[in-house]
């Protein structure tokens, strides 16, 4: 008979486990430094560069790399200098849409001051929606908490390229942070006594949740059936507007039936579940005071955005390569992180006054791509401290002068996507 075996203590079990965990994080990180050191040495190779100047601050380069290979086409804008401003543009002026960058170039009113044209967010290919937070001039075209991506690993605001009222660019993980309150301004109502509650999204209905507040846009045409809730929804007209809110009186009695054509000039705040007793309670005349809003990380001043686009994910921060991090921060698949893509990002310098819009041309014998990680050193390499990267593969297109100047990889030819964000001389 084999004498009795002694147990170890529990938490020697756990010890081990850690000290087999820190073995195997160093052991990963020494491979990571050792892909990055190699990485690195590649790009220090010498990049041929032909510039040509667009503008005043603004050029494009034509860079190539034999060691990669690597085809980079980069556009660099001296914000001080030149005068110009940054525009994000939907295709065909719809939430609902595809179109070619050069297209949405070509029917700008202003199209001979379109420097530079790159494109933008991640959509859906069936409808060309767009994943990410949205706002153009100021507009709120669309405004999610959480990222409407059915690729991300798991469910999280992904990051995105904003310019706030000062005009300096901005990199985070935005998440839309609207509010209403409202109360009777003449007559009696339930609103009469104040309610307030946080809007759920603006232009995009979450399915499958216990309650929800909405405000549609004429943008969006015509609001949603929803048959699994109780629903009540209200019209409004602004009265006036500052900065972040606006206050609007209740023009209709509350209907409880979706699929209702929002006119132009009004709004439809709609509410679903629970929540919907809130607004059912309006009446005509009463007020509705709502504020929209860019929030970051608690405890930060909520942003009003002048522009707001997504992309995905983050690849620089502070000068230092976050994209190694991306699958676990935003839930990017690290297959496609890890491996050369063509691709696009854009990413600005320490101070904010330069901005650098890139593609790289990818799957063919000239170029191979890059991979996050890559990419982020060479925007490093430019100058670059903040950056994130775009819709790529097929998607990445680089138009200068009205004229595509990269290689999309698709064999059509430049592929109709989402948005745009456009380099434009005031």
């Amino acid at each position: 008979m084999r004498p009795a075996t002694r147990r170890r203590p529990a938490r020697w079990h756990v010890v081990r486990s850690v000290a087999a965990s820190l073995v195997v994080a160093a052991g990963a990180a020494s491979h990571a430094l050792a892909q990055r050191a190699a990485v690195t040495s590649r790009l220090a190779g010498t990049f041929s560069d032909s510039v040509t100047a667009v503008a005043r601050g603004v050029a494009w380069h034509r860079m190539r790399n034999a060691a990669g290979p690597w085809t980079v086409n980069l556009v660099t804008i001296d914000l001080d200098r030149c005068g110009c401003t940054l525009r994000e543009v939907r295709a065909k002026d719809s939430l609902v849409a595809r179109e070619k960058v050069s297209e949405m170039v070509a029917r700008q009113p202003d199209a001979p001051r379109v420097l530079a044209a790159i494109n933008a967010d991640f959509f859906d290919v069936k409808t060309g929606e767009n994943e990410n937070n949205q706002v153009i001039d100021g507009e709120w075209w669309k405004g999610v908490r959480v990222t409407d991506s059915p690729y991300d690993t798991f469910d999280n605001p992904h990051t995105q390229f904003a310019i706030g009222p000062d005009g300096k660019p901005r990199i985070d993980r935005y998440v839309f942070d609207g509010s209403v309150a409202g109360w009777a301004r003449g007559g009696t109502s339930r609103a009469s006594g104040g309610v307030a509650f946080p809007l759920t999204a603006l232009n995009f209905l979450p399915r499958g949740t216990l309650e929800a507040a909405v405000l549609y846009t004429p943008r969006y045409g015509t609001t949603p059936r929803d048959t699994a809730r109780k629903l009540a929804e209200v019209r409004l007209r602004a009265v006036r507007g500052r900065n972040d809110s606006t206050v609007y009186v209740v023009t209709a009695p509350p209907a409880t039936v979706g699929g209702n054509a929002i006119a132009p000039g009004e709004l439809v705040l709609a509410a679903y579940g629970p929540r919907s007793s809130a607004v059912a309670g309006f009446t005509v005349g009463d007020t509705v005071v709502v504020v929209l809003q860019a929030a970051a990380d608690f405890g930060r001043t909520p942003l009003v955005p002048r522009l707001l686009v997504g992309g995905w994910p983050r690849i620089l921060t502070g000068g230092a390569v976050t994209a190694a991090d991306a699958a676990r921060l935003e839930g990017t698949l690290s297959s496609n992180a890890e491996a050369r893509h063509p691709r696009s990002a854009i990413g600005f310098s320490r101070d904010g006054a330069r901005v650098f819009i890139m593609t790289v041309d990818g799957r063919s014998e000239d170029s191979g791509g890059m991979t996050l990680v890559e990419m982020a050193l060479f925007l490093r390499d430019r100058g670059a401290a903040q950056a994130m990267n775009f819709d790529g593969g097929g998607s990445s297109t680089l138009v200068v002068n009205g004229r595509v100047v990269n290689a999309p990889s698709d064999k059509e030819g430049e592929r109709p996507v989402g948005n745009a964000l456009l380099v434009v001389a005031r």
